[in-house]
């Protein structure tokens, strides 16, 4: 193991597996091919170079899988696919560069995820993929060093069975504020057993699904203190806007279809399969969930909806989705030339290729930042696209800015305890896992 990978492993539990989750499918075990594997296909081919793709998402495991196939087929070079398992990407990164045979594309989530692989990123500043880009916006730069690119664009949002809506006697149009969301779901709730579903799908806390509160519905409250400090990171959040999180905490877990203290082992396919059977009306999640909930029988675009996170808190009139990317490709500087090659024509043919491009808007469900990109098929993607056409504001993903992983379980750990018994003391350790903990963890991420 060299230095670089000693000094990053021994600080590896400061921020293991910073990337976090977004749709973190809970179908994701590690559906890795071996690195065994791609050094016997690299021999047997006889091409140049090779590639080994650290692939963050297990949802689009086999999407990754087929495209790899096909560029082999196409081009006679080995690409190899591995899937790390939801929440454990960090840790599978680590592990697999101290390996002969390392990745040779990887991600990080942005500039916190980026401070631990610095020295491993490639500069991709004259790169094919970089001059592919629509903005600059989507590089993750540091002077003139391009160091990743983002490869996807996403939104998350509440996600709506308008059919079921429809039964309780309300459409989306009704629902344009925190407040009109309150009186819909409660309403529902009054009327569960008449009606024969609940508001909200289980807002499970097993590590399958947890990201969705811990990190994507925290990042509404971390968004409006920014907002309104004109800041767009902290060493030390003032926690501004937690009693509306509470309020939203509070909403999900007592208008859902369990009991709160279940949530410790409900997970992310409970919600889905919820959601899926019309159990409940409203269910967190993003744009990449359209495949999993319209495949197979499920629903149609006429169905379903995805409306705002509201919270009760700014122009809630003119808000939008929550859009941003923590994916951002990273090449292994490490790796020999020729796979370093290797790997930049292959994310080039991604991104540019009819295969790649198409594979990766309609069975992906991307959105790419690449000027050969074509139009998703996505629902949500395209809800998104209106709701800025509209001139409403998306919400940006700041939980890049969060200090670490152990911050996030650690907010998710209160969580949990609250959801449980939800009284004020505990809410307490909710404020202080968020907090304190953050300045604690930034400190120890930033070794001060």
């Amino acid at each position: 193991m060299n230095k670089k990978l000693l000094a990053l492993t021994l600080s590896g539990a400061l921020a293991a597996s910073m990337l976090a989750g977004c749709g973190g499918s809970s179908n994701g075990g590690d559906t890795s091919t071996s690195t065994d594997t791609k050094a016997d296909t690299t021999e047997a081919s006889g091409a140049e170079g090779s590639v080994y793709y650290l692939n963050f998402k297990p949802e689009q495991d086999q999407q990754w899988q087929d495209l790899a196939k096909a560029y082999t087929e196409e081009t006679g070079v080995p690409v190899t696919v591995v899937t790390a398992a939801s929440g454990n990407y960090e840790t599978t990164l680590m592990s697999e560069m101290g390996k002969s045979g390392a990745p040779t594309l990887f991600q990080v989530n942005g500039p916190v995820g980026l401070a631990n692989w610095k020295d491993y990123c490639y500069d991709l500043a004259g790169s094919d993929i970089y001059g592919q880009l629509t903005s600059d916006n989507y590089a993750l730069k540091e002077d003139d060093t391009v160091y990743g690119i983002a490869y996807v664009i996403e939104s998350y949002g509440l996600i709506v069975n308008k059919t079921l809506l429809e039964k309780a006697g309300y459409t989306i149009d009704d629902i344009q504020s925190f407040a009109d969301l309150k009186n819909v779901a409660e309403d529902i709730t009054a009327r569960s057993s008449e009606l024969g579903f609940a508001a909200f799908t289980s807002a499970g806390m097993d590590g399958s699904s947890d990201w969705r509160f811990k990190t994507h519905l925290a990042n509404l409250p971390i968004y409006f203190e920014y907002q309104t400090d004109g800041i767009s990171s902290t060493d030390a959040i003032k926690g501004t806007y937690l009693d509306n999180y509470r309020d939203m905490w509070d909403l999900y877990i007592n208008n859902s279809t369990c009991d709160p203290k279940e949530l410790s082992a409900k997970t992310g396919d409970d919600s889905r399969n919820e959601f899926l059977a019309g159990d409940a009306v409203f269910f967190q999640n993003g744009s990449w969930e359209y495949a999993n909930l319209t495949g197979d029988g499920g629903y149609t675009d006429d169905d379903l909806a995805m409306i705002p996170i509201y919270i009760g808190v700014g122009d809630e009139a003119n808000q939008g989705l929550c859009t941003g990317t923590e994916n951002y490709w990273c090449v292994n500087n490490q790796a020999d030339e020729a796979d370093i090659q290797a790997t930049l024509d292959f994310m080039n043919w991604c991104v540019t290729s009819e295969l790649g491009t198409k594979t990766m808007a309609d069975e992906m469900g991307f959105v790419i930042p690449f000027k050969g990109a074509q139009e998703s098929k996505n629902l949500f993607v395209k809800q998104d696209a209106e709701y800025t056409a509209e001139g409403k504001t998306p919400v940006s993903w700041n939980f890049t800015t969060m200090p670490s992983e152990e911050w996030k379980n650690g907010v998710g750990q209160a969580l949990t305890a609250y959801a449980a018994d939800q009284t004020d003391a505990n809410w307490a350790g909710v404020v202080s896992a968020f907090v304190d903990g953050w300045a604690t963890e930034y400190q120890m991420a930033n070794g001060q």
